[in-house]
């Protein structure tokens, strides 16, 4: 039991992290320096650590899942989520106010409405649910009626609170809102998918509904998800809001971050004047927008106008049109990346587009070249992906100039002059000579990157320069270099080749995991390769692993444990393995600390956990089922072997007595833990 003293500081490290992470992902207004709040947080960790029954829910410790969700478990909304009716051009958006007033008179409301509008955020929407002003579950959208539950990685997501911040909250509280990915971070995203020769996402929209749907909730936080809350649903009387912009200012008291660009619109030519304000300002986002939410502010009008089969009456979203400008396309290059795949990359006049001077667009891969019917000299309509990344959308084929060659891509890679391959089951025409220029600096630059080998004053022009030197032809020649190797490059002194030398040393105690991701192993990414690693602790475990067993990993899958197989069958890269080893790379993880899990009758057995228990706290009770084998998940389906019931269960005691499921009391409980003596010692706090 710990004293009363340990007992005070864990509750106040919880107070002063809570209103740290609130300052910085909520207000932007960072109260903390970074060392302070990681200092407070590892001690709070540790006092966790120590007195298990310390931990509470709403503990910044328990933002991250420690294990991957076992699958999706469908959940259906308590209150339906819908989808808005479009507008597009001012003629639509009068014609809905007319129809609403027209529907308020029938009804004997004013018919002078007063509105919010709200930036149209281009996320995913997310269903929250708080009891007593506790994150208890968190759902996508899905058709409306029946999502996702994705609680586990929601609860990665900073900018949504773990308790609201209020005093003797309502009893149910659900909040709506969207979560994204800034313009920012999205890029950061794409360019280690890149440097990992895995599919880019297409747009912060995508990548945010990939993420979500993630099993492992580590990823998830590693990706930073952001959040706008945008209305909410109170039970009970409790609380009682009057309107839209009485929520919003609410949401933001309790904790949550609402878009600050928000506005009350008395009337209808204000939000027309909202609307043509950030059809250009939006260009300066840092997040992606793609119109503006209109609703009827008063809460009375909304609940008297109602619905239609498919939409609310009292709002809809005007849509701001795609900018889309014509320019001619004046050649075509062709890019090689680190994988050998090549990219064509229209050539173009330089044209204003969404707010950046463009000149080049991708064009993807062979297949969209002769969807195109792409000329020299063509003029073609071009558009920010996503409003990110410039591509061709089309042809204006009446516009082309007589005689115009067609463009084609080429049959050797301009790299290295070699015959180039595009495998039938692929979009991507790849180089296969590993000697290639372009493999090799790609390479050695993603070696040495950040989230790899991490090897300082190593960039992309000292790469090229080694390469072209025929000074390094493969990552293991850069633990060779001598000293006056570097010092015969161009604009290299003394000191700052000493200090090359010294990161290149320093680089060998990388840990297995950073080694592997290092190999740039087609679709292994620096996540997967923590899998890899977890799992086979030898680089010997991992070369000698048939592909099923690689693919038995939880988070890696068939195409993943194929790239990885093949890669090991290769003698060059066999040699490659031997080379690093004998420079002293780290290829075996270091001895792990972790308890082994006790193994009983409870291996692989599902459980539920509702209601509060007598003496367990839920996360000490979930531990503990964890550690004797079993699994812990928070909805019922028909998986489920016990539903451990505590006082207010709840709708799950009845789901689970529908599916006869076993249900437990907590003495029961622990009869079924009786096994594992060591666990019980500490069962009670």
């Amino acid at each position: 039991m710990p004293t009363l003293a340990v007992q005070n500081r864990s509750k106040e490290l919880r107070k002063i992290l809570t209103q740290a992470s609130y300052d910085y992902y909520v207000l932007d207004s960072p109260t903390l320096a970074d060392s302070v709040y990681d200092q407070l947080y590892r001690e709070l960790q540790d006092l966790e650590t120590q007195h298990p029954e310390l931990v509470t829910a709403d503990s910044p410790t328990q933002r991250v899942g420690e294990r991957p969700a076992p699958q999706s478990v469908a959940v259906q909304h308590n209150i339906p989520l819908y989808s808005l009716e479009n507008a597009f051009t001012p003629e639509d958006l009068s014609a809905w106010a007319e129809r609403l007033k027209k529907t308020s008179k029938s009804a004997e409301l004013d018919p002078e409405l007063a509105y919010v509008c709200e930036l149209k955020i281009d996320g995913s929407s997310l269903a929250l649910t708080y009891e007593h002003g506790l994150l208890v579950r968190g759902a996508t959208r899905g058709d409306g009626t029946m999502g996702e539950d994705i609680t586990q990685n929601v609860r990665t997501i900073r900018s949504i609170p773990l308790q609201l911040q209020i005093e003797n909250p309502p009893s149910i509280v659900e909040v709506r809102g969207e979560a994204f990915l800034p313009i920012a971070t999205f890029n950061q995203i794409n360019q280690v998918r890149s440097e990992a020769g895995e599919a880019l996402f297409a747009n912060p929209r995508n990548a945010t509904a990939g993420t979500l749907r993630q099993l492992d909730s580590r990823i998830v936080s590693q990706r930073r998800l952001d959040f706008f809350a945008y209305t909410l649903h109170i039970s009970g009387q409790d609380h009682l809001l009057l309107s839209q912009w009485e929520a919003l200012q609410w949401l933001k008291k309790v904790g949550f971050r609402v878009n600050p660009n928000s506005e009350f619109c008395p009337t209808l030519p204000d939000v027309q004047n909202f609307y043509t304000k950030w059809d250009t300002e939006r260009k300066k986002l840092p997040y992606m927008t793609d119109g503006v939410v209109i609703k009827v502010d008063d809460f009375a009008v909304q609940a008297q106008v109602g619905f239609t089969n498919k939409f609310p009456r009292w709002a809809i979203a005007w849509k701001y049109a795609a900018e889309e400008v014509p320019t001619i396309v004046r050649g075509m290059t062709v890019q090689v990346g680190r994988t050998g795949a090549l990219t064509p990359v229209a050539e173009l006049e330089p044209v204003l587009l969404a707010g950046t001077t463009v000149s080049r667009a991708t064009l993807h891969n062979v297949d969209r070249i002769v969807e195109l019917d792409l000329h020299l000299g063509d003029t073609v309509i071009v558009r920010k992906a996503g409003e990110i990344i410039p591509e061709v959308l089309r042809v204006l084929v009446e516009l082309r100039p007589e005689g115009a060659p067609k463009l084609s891509m080429p049959s050797d890679c301009p790299e290295c002059g070699q015959p180039v391959v595009k495998p039938e089951t692929e979009a991507v025409t790849r180089c296969v000579n590993q000697t290639c220029p372009a493999i090799v600096r790609g390479a050695i630059v993603h070696w040495v990157s950040r989230d790899a080998i991490d090897i300082n004053g190593i960039g992309d022009k000292l790469v090229q320069q080694l390469v072209d030197r025929n000074l390094v032809n493969s990552v293991a020649d850069l633990y060779d270099l001598t000293l006056e190797q570097l010092l015969s490059l161009e604009r290299m002194g003394k000191k700052s080749a000493e200090k090359i030398l010294e990161a290149i040393q320093v680089s060998k105690a990388k840990s297995w995991a950073r080694v592997l991701y290092g190999l740039g192993i087609r679709h292994v990414g620096s996540t997967n390769a923590q899998l890899l690693t977890d799992k086979f602790s030898t680089v010997e475990q991992l070369a000698s692993a048939e592909q099923n067993s690689i693919a038995s990993v939880f988070g890696i899958g068939t195409e993943i444990a194929q790239a990885v197989y093949q890669w090991f069958q290769s003698a060059d890269n066999q040699a490659l393995i031997d080379r690093l080893k004998a420079s002293g790379l780290q290829f075996e993880a270091a001895a792990s600390s972790a308890a082994p899990l006790i193994k009983t009758g409870l291996t692989d057995k599902t459980f539920v956990i509702t209601g509060t228990l007598p003496t367990l706290k839920r996360d000490r009770a979930k531990e503990m089922i964890q550690q004797a084998g079993g699994k812990v998940t928070d909805s019922i389906s028909k998986k489920t072997n016990y539903l451990v019931v505590g006082e207010d269960a709840g709708s799950k005691l009845k789901k689970a007595q529908d599916l006869g499921i076993t249900c437990l009391s907590e003495d029961e409980l622990l009869e079924l833990l009786a096994d594992s003596p060591d666990l019980l010692s500490t069962s009670t706090s």
